[in-house]
C-alpha cells in the first residue's frame, strides 16, 4: 500500500489512537486539579501528598485499563505512546507508514486534551500546584529522572511482550498496564513525574510553557521500550510476538495483523478477546 492509500484507509484508527490519549490528558489534568489544587475540598480533605499521589495513581491505572478495553481501544489497539509504536514497529508487528501516522495523531491527541481539560476547568489546570499535569524531573534531578524512566519504561514493556504471548494470561494485558501506570505514579513519580510517554510530556509542556529537561522525556521511555523488545527477543522461550495492540478483540477490524473484524455467533467465546491474533499469519517483515 501506498501511503496516500494507507492513510485513506487506516485513518480512523490514527484519530482514535490520538483521541485515546487526549481522554487520558483529560483525566490526568482533572485528577491533578481535583488532588493537588489548594481549592479543591479533596486536597483540603487529604494532607498527606503520598496518599493523594496513590489516589492519583489508581484513578490514572483505571482511566488506562477503561480505555484499553473500551471499543477504541480494541479498535486502534491503543498504542496512546510514541515509545509503544516504534517498540512494535522495530519487532515488524507495524508498518512504518503506520507508525508515523499513530505518532503523530498521539501527539496532537494529548495536546488537544489537555487543552480541552483547560477549556473545561478554566484557570484551575493552570494553577503553579497542578501545571497541567506537567512531568518534570524531581529533586534528584534529571539524570536520575532519565534513568527512573529507562527503567519503568522497560518494565512496562516487558510486561505488554510477556503477558501478551502468554495465551493464558494475554486477554488481562491493559489490567496488568493499568496496575503497572497505578504502582509507578505512586512509587517512581517522585523522581521523574511518570512520564514514560514523550507526546504525554509536551502535551503538557506546551500549554504550561514548561521545559524543563524535556529531552529526557522524548529520549529514555525510546531506549527503555526498545531495550525491553530486546531483552525478549534475547530471552524469553518463545520470542514471537502477537499483534500490535493492548486487547486484541476479534470484534474489532485489525490494520496489523488484517483480521476484518467480523465475528460470527459460531466463535467460540474464548477467541474473541485474545492479544495473539490466529486469524491471520504474524507479521514478521515489513
Amino acid at each position: 500500500m501506498t501511503v496516500q492509500s494507507t492513510l485513506r484507509e487506516h485513518w480512523p484508527e490514527y484519530l482514535i489512537d490520538g483521541a485515546l490519549l487526549g481522554l487520558f490528558m483529560v483525566s490526568a489534568c482533572s485528577f491533578a486539579v481535583l488532588l493537588e489544587h489548594p481549592g479543591s475540598p479533596v486536597h483540603q480533605a487529604i494532607s498527606n501528598q503520598g496518599l493523594r499521589r496513590t489516589l492519583g495513581g489508581i484513578a490514572m491505572g483505571l482511566t488506562n485499563i477503561a480505555l484499553i478495553y473500551s471499543p477504541w481501544g480494541q479498535r486502534s489497539g491503543a498504542h496512546m505512546n510514541p515509545a509503544v509504536t516504534l517498540t512494535f514497529l522495530s519487532r515488524g508487528k507495524v508498518k512504518w507508514s503506520d507508525a508515523a501516522f499513530y505518532i503523530a495523531a498521539q501527539f496532537f491527541g494529548g495536546l488537544s486534551g489537555v487543552l480541552l481539560a483547560k477549556l473545561a476547568l478554566g484557570g484551575a489546570v493552570a494553577h503553579a500546584a497542578v501545571n497541567h499535569a506537567a512531568t518534570t524531573p524531581g529533586a534528584a534531578g534529571p539524570w536520575v529522572a532519565f534513568v527512573a524512566e529507562v527503567v519503568i519504561a522497560c518494565g512496562l514493556m516487558l510486561m505488554v511482550l510477556t503477558v501478551s504471548n502468554t495465551p493464558k494470561l494475554a486477554r488481562f494485558t491493559g489490567c496488568f498496564a493499568g496496575l503497572l501506570v497505578a504502582l509507578y505514579i505512586t512509587v517512581e513519580a517522585p523522581l521523574s513525574g511518570m512520564s514514560m510517554n514523550a507526546a504525554r510530556t509536551l502535551a503538557s509542556a506546551l500549554p504550561g510553557q514548561t521545559w524543563t529537561a524535556l529531552w529526557v522525556y522524548f529520549t529514555a521511555p525510546f531506549l527503555g521500550m526498545l531495550g525491553a523488545a530486546a531483552l525478549y527477543q534475547r530471552f524469553a522461550a518463545t520470542p514471537r510476538a502477537g499483534c500490535a495492540k493492548m486487547h486484541h478483540s476479534l470484534r474489532h477490524r485489525c490494520i496489523f495483523c488484517g483480521h476484518p473484524g467480523q465475528v460470527k455467533a459460531s466463535v467460540p467465546p474464548a477467541s474473541k478477546s485474545t492479544n495473539v491474533c490466529k486469524a491471520a499469519p504474524p507479521m514478521t517483515t515489513h
